[in-house]
């Protein structure tokens, strides 16, 4: 099946993916959303302490929330 992305289609899921999906409960579902949310947090405040390893716990977690929230 081909797949075309248009304004009125916001993503296109992996059929492997869905398979997975169907299969989970809303709670697992919720707990990988929340795990790769962690997952993207933790790999930003990485790449700050190497970035700058002069800053303070206040200063990264103030620039992890500025990435995460795009400053918004």
């Amino acid at each position: 099946m081909k797949y075309r992305l248009d304004p009125g289609q916001i993503e296109v899921v992996d059929d492997a993916v869905a398979e997975i999906l169907r299969h989970q409960t809303p709670a697992q579902r919720v707990e990988g959303v929340f795990r790769c949310g962690r997952r993207v947090r933790n790999a930003i405040e990485g790449q700050l302490r190497h970035s700058h390893p002069d800053w303070n716990e206040r200063q990264l977690a103030d620039e992890v929330v500025r990435r995460l929230t795009h400053a918004s």
